[in-house]
């Protein structure tokens, strides 16, 4: 569910009529609900009801430091994968206990970043990683307390870019080594072993990937409290998919993960955390784009937007899909016809649809790009030297800017040109 709804012919969001953002902020810009990132937290939390839990939001699916502190508000945790997104979190007034540091490629600066200020666990997601951490902890004079990621070699049967479960993906360590390496961490200095981590991918639709990570997991714990380690925390991670195009198959609810959660490890007497980013705000936001110019040549049309790939890259670097509605609803009977769909970026892949069935559009109308929460604001770049875009949280009959358009002086004044040349 969200609330970007036509109402008396204008697509608004909650209260606020897009028409009206697009005007002021200029477009192409972002525009996000507070009410759907709320309940899309709160199904979550229902889901979870009656199990010691924390939700951690992914934030590299959104990492806005005001989206962030509704979060944080609401009680989430924070998943981060970096010392800048431990730095927002923090920002944004989420308490270093509930920050999770993910990622396989932490550095020392960041790991005493997070010691310093304060760290629910590191999810170590290497051998090495380990005895860097470990330095650093003892060095500090600081307790690392720690998850090792574990790869249960599962397939998640989601897009090649986005699994991360498998034997030959980069992340984790082979659950069939993990018992050494635990045992290799609880001989070190500074570290602390508390639980267990597993991820398996992103934008899953079948819970059975889910089912045999997490029994794998129940399995690998039993071992570990066997062989005398603490296991009191398990972080299940994110990954349950959303409906980006009206013909998917609507992936599970997050109740359906919670019943499958509390029937796979529920008996463990573990701490459970998960970490939706993608669910909590895909459907959260929309971007929205002007048209530019209708383009026509013998029997092919192209819709030139204002945006464009380095707005939202998740097109050309994903195939995906996203639903693109204009802000005046058309009216019933209109004539539908294929068009491609594309930004000014000087590149053939900046195409977000091809033969997209639409109504009538002309120069100067506004489309909004519908689950655009997840994985766009924060993939954007200046390519072609183009100011990132602007982000817009609106809740109830309120909005405001959260992130303004930089000026092309803003750009320029980043670069420096050495005396010599």
């Amino acid at each position: 569910m969200d609330h970007f709804l036509y109402r008396d012919g204008r697509l608004m969001a909650e209260d606020v009529d897009l028409a009206q953002i697009a005007q002021e902020v200029g477009t192409p810009c972002y525009v996000y609900s507070a009410a759907t990132l709320t309940r899309h937290y709160q199904v979550f939390e229902d889901a979870l009801a009656g199990m010691d839990h924390l939700i951690c939001f992914a934030m590299k699916s959104l990492s806005n430091v005001a989206v962030l502190k509704l979060l944080g508000d609401l009680g989430a945790g924070m998943d981060v994968v970096s010392g800048g997104e431990y730095a927002r979190a923090r920002a944004a007034g989420v308490p270093g206990e509930r920050i999770v540091f993910s990622g396989v490629g932490k550095t020392a600066e960041e790991m005493a970043l997070a010691l310093d200020g304060g760290v629910r666990q590191f999810n170590v997601e290497s051998e090495p990683e380990l005895r860097l951490l470990s330095e650093v902890a003892a060095g500090m004079g600081a307790t690392a307390p720690i998850t090792l990621r574990v790869n249960p070699d599962v397939d998640a049967q989601t897009h090649e870019k986005i699994a991360t479960g498998r034997k030959t993906d980069k992340f984790g360590v082979p659950i069939d080594r993990a018992r050494d390496i635990y045992a290799l961490a609880a001989s070190l200095p500074g570290i602390e072993v508390i639980g267990i981590d597993v991820h398996i991918g992103s934008q899953l639709t079948s819970l059975e990937p889910f089912e045999q990570a997490y029994l794998r997991v129940a399995d690998l714990t039993h071992q570990l409290r066997a062989e005398g380690h603490t296991i009191k925390r398990l972080d299940l991670g994110g990954g349950l998919g959303i409906p980006y195009a009206r013909d998917n198959n609507a992936p599970p609810l997050p109740a359906d993960l919670g019943a499958l959660i509390k029937r796979t490890v529920g008996d463990l007497g573990c701490e459970i955390e998960i970490e939706p980013g993608r669910l909590i705000s895909g459907n959260a936001g929309v971007l929205l784009s002007k048209v530019l110019y209708l383009k026509e040549e013998s029997d092919h049309r192209w819709l030139i937007l204002d945006a464009a790939m380095n707005d939202l890259v998740r097109p050309a670097m994903y195939g995906a899909h996203h639903d693109i509605v204009p802000l005046v609803e058309p009216a019933a009977g209109s004539e539908m016809t294929p068009v491609d769909v594309v930004g000014p970026v000087c590149e053939s892949g900046d195409t977000f649809a091809k033969a997209r069935t639409l109504p009538p559009l002309k120069a100067g109308d506004v489309v909004a790009f519908r689950s655009a929460g997840a994985y766009a604001a924060v993939m954007a770049s200046e390519y072609n030297s183009r100011p990132l875009v602007p982000e817009v949280l609106v809740s109830g009959d309120h909005h405001a800017v959260i992130r303004a358009r930089p000026t092309i002086d803003d750009m320029l004044a980043r670069d420096t040109i050495p005396e010599w040349l």
